[in-house]
């Protein structure tokens, strides 16, 4: 079997900007991935990116051999040693697709390949439910909405509201946080504690804005309300400053949707910075290589939780490793999109989540097709070099 074609797709539904990738083989199968870019800048670098990749290091290739591909890649770029944030989302989104094209060639899921499953089912955490919220009331009635549908874990950003200036603007750039802002974080949080009671985890999520100083200050306040985790209190990047933080807040530290590859993990592991870690499938290198990360957490006694802000393609090809991931702590999920989000695939696995568990496909491959109707609209015109002679299957 040989990789004969490609088709890129920069998507645009309500602001989320996911970068698709499709691999045709000289047998039928269609294997897809996605390069985790939908929100900030860099949807555009790597819908380019994943298109100067197939062309090098992808087409005419046997799709079997995952890892020498993606070793090539990875050796043979020159920029992916030391890379970031455009190269590996790139490389993701590849490797994403040829795990799919195996699996369905095998006709089995991906996490059969990878070991087996050690559940069928994953507890899952609900994200995106505070974005809109501009007073601490907002906050408690989307919170209570959210567990009276049976989610048991919810994530907030306790430095972000959606007014001026406290929008990850003004605190972010003068590495600040106002004494206002400071009131506002500890006391939306005690809200959230008295509103869902102590059985509902809650995690704050910090966003890489703080000095360590700050992050310290504030996460001792936090304390005392029993959060699941306190999410990049600083920098990922400063394994010090992350060392530091934990060091002084006795909260469970989460962080690395912003490292990359086993390389960026390896610093916060020796230093024993963070308890939960948090890669990326589409932005991290792909499956594989975020089961290195998990299994390098694992021993440094720490656990792993999935970032995912993608589509449901991130989500199909995240599951393959909930399902087999001893280590995995919970996930991710954002369950309060539009229905055009979820028609980017023929099913989305966010729609299967009852009673705060969403549980695990055993459909070949990724277990997600995508939706050509949806797709179609957005498929790189400057991609369309590699395409010319197949026809993406009707979904």
């Amino acid at each position: 079997m040989k990789v004969i074609a490609a088709k890129i797709y920069r998507v645009d539904i309500g602001g989320w900007l996911p970068v698709l990738l499709q691999l045709f083989t000289d047998e039928g199968i269609v294997g897809i991935g996605e390069a985790a870019l939908a929100y900030g800048v860099g949807n555009t670098a790597g819908a380019a990116i994943v298109q100067d990749l197939v062309e090098r290091f992808v087409l005419g290739k046997d799709p079997a051999n995952i890892e020498p591909i993606w070793h090539e890649m990875y050796d043979n770029t020159f920029w992916a040693k030391g890379g970031g944030s455009i190269l590996f989302p790139g490389m993701s989104a590849i490797e994403m697709a040829l795990w799919d094209i195996k699996g369905k060639a095998l006709g089995v899921p991906v996490y059969e390949m990878l070991g087996g499953r050690f559940r069928d089912k994953v507890r899952v955490y609900a994200n995106g439910w505070s974005y809109s919220c501009t007073t601490i009331g907002e906050l408690v009635r989307e919170a209570e909405r959210a567990v009276k549908l049976g989610y048991t874990a919810l994530k907030f950003y306790p430095l972000a509201r959606p007014i001026a200036p406290h929008w990850l603007l003004k605190h972010v750039t003068l590495r600040e946080v106002d004494r206002e802002t400071e009131k506002w974080v500890i006391e939306s949080t005690k809200a959230l504690r008295e509103a869902v009671g102590p059985d509902v985890d809650l995690m704050a999520d910090m966003s890489a804005g703080m000095s360590t100083d700050v992050a310290i200050r504030i996460g001792r306040q936090l304390e005392q309300f029993n959060l699941y985790f306190y999410e990049e209190p600083v920098d990922p990047s400063d394994a010090g400053a992350m060392k530091k933080v934990s060091e002084h807040v006795n909260i469970p530290i989460a962080a690395g949707e912003r490292l990359y590859t086993r390389y960026g993990f390896r610093q916060i592991l020796e230093n024993h910075a963070v308890d939960i870690v948090q890669p990326d499938i589409g932005s991290t290198g792909g499956i594989l290589e975020t089961k290195f990360i998990a299994a390098m957490a694992e021993t440094y006694s720490a656990r792993v939780q999935l970032h995912i802000c993608a589509s449901p393609v991130s989500t199909g090809a995240a599951q393959q490793l909930w399902a087999c991931l001893p280590n995995l702590a919970l996930q991710e999920t954002y369950p309060f999109r539009s229905s055009e989000h979820w028609a980017i695939v023929d099913h989305a696995p966010e729609l299967d989540i009852k009673n705060g568990y969403i549980p695990i496909s055993n459909r070949p491959g990724i277990g997600v097709e995508l939706n050509q109707k949806t797709v179609d609209p957005f498929l790189c015109a400057e991609c369309k070099w590699a395409a010319k002679s197949v026809s993406a299957p009707s979904a």
